[in-house]
Parts: structure tokens; sequence; C-alpha cells
């Protein structure tokens, strides 16, 4: 969802850097890298990596109460959300949100949006005892949808996420947002692509040439 379906992942990164200052701690630059796309006891043990001197569990508080906030005021989505649901509901492809938000962000902006219409599961980072970058999100919503991982696709915009999506045995797109994916990604990711629009396009001439 973050960084993905809305422009959120940005939020999230300025939430971190005032969150460190807000503790007395000089914000690291790899940080939000490293935390985006986990959750739960996933994100304290990143915060305790890179920030050792602050309580995990109120530092994340804080982070992620901030960035709510922000989020209440209205958020943008990103190019293409709209076009690629269309297309995928005309196919009659179903759809899941796979996130590490909690569930009722989740249910928030979805509905804000009215887009959460064209889901058929939703998985939060509540329903995982493993968060990203281990499958097990993914694997759920798998399971939800009635389907196998192997004939899923994941979009994710994190590394975090890719590399989850990559452990599941999907199908996984990566559209970056604010970080480039890495080269030992590159190669296990079925495609990279600027946008969602440019994915959607690269789909149908699969679809087109498998047909």
């Amino acid at each position: 969802m973050d960084g993905l379906l809305f422009d959120t992942e940005r939020i999230f990164r300025d939430s971190w850097t005032e969150t460190a200052r807000r503790f007395g701690q000089r914000p690291r630059p790899d940080f939000p890298a490293a935390v985006a796309g986990t959750s739960g006891a996933g994100m304290r043990e990143v915060i305790r990596r890179y920030y050792p001197e602050a309580d995990p569990f109120a530092f994340q508080e804080s982070c992620l109460s901030r960035a709510a906030e922000v989020i209440k005021e209205g958020i943008p989505e990103k190019p293409g959300v709209r076009e690629i649901l269309e297309f995928f509901r005309g196919k009659n492809v179903k759809l899941a949100v796979a996130s590490s938000s909690l569930r009722n962000m989740i249910a928030d902006n979805l509905s804000r949006a009215g887009i959460d219409g064209y889901f058929d599961a939703v998985v939060s980072g509540e329903d995982v005892s493993r968060g990203k970058p281990e499958p097990d999100i993914f694997l759920l919503a798998a399971q939800k949808l009635g389907c196998s991982p192997e004939s899923c696709y994941v979009f994710e915009d994190g590394i975090n996420g890719v590399r989850a999506g990559i452990a599941a045995g999907c199908a996984t797109i990566m559209i970056p947002d604010l970080f480039e994916p890495p080269e030992e990604l590159r190669a296990s990711c079925a495609g990279i692509y600027p946008n969602l629009l440019a994915a959607q396009r690269a789909i149908e001439r699969l679809w087109q040439i498998e047909q």
C-alpha cells in the first residue's frame, strides 16, 4: 500500500527522521530504506540496530502516530492505480492488499480513496508473526485468495517487500519509489518498472503473447 498505491512512503521517511531528532539521535540516512516495509518486532529490531540508545517501542509508536496524523490530512495516489485495478478487475483477477501497516490504517486509506471495493482480501502486519522481508504476509494473502503463491504477482516499491515476494515464490514486480533495488535483487524480479502504468502495459503484452 505505502509507496505503491499511495504516496505515503515519503511521509514515513520524514517521520522517522523527525522521530530520531525528537529522541536525541542523529538521523541515519540509510535507516528509512532498512525499516521500510517492516512491522512489529521486525521493525523494532531495525530500530535497535540503528538507534541502540533509544527505546524501540516508544520510537516506533512516536513515528507511526506522527505519520498517521499527517496521512489523515489526505494522501495522493500513485500514478496508474485506478487503471491497473480496473484492468485486473476486467480480467477477473483476484486482488489483495498485503501491507505492513496497521489494519485500521489500511482500511481507512482504501476507504477514503474509494478503492476498497477492488480487493478480495486484506492482510496487515498484525496478521503475521514475521514481517517483511520474511514471506509470511504474501503467503497468507495468497491463501486468502485461494491461490498458490506461484500463480500470484506481487507488486512492491520497497526492498524488504521485494525480498518477501521473491521468498514467497511469487512473480515479484518492483515499482521503485524512494529506494532503487540493489543489483542482487534485479535478476530475481519478474520486472522493474517506473510506475504501475508501465507494469500494466508489460503484463498486457505478455498475456497477448501467451494467448
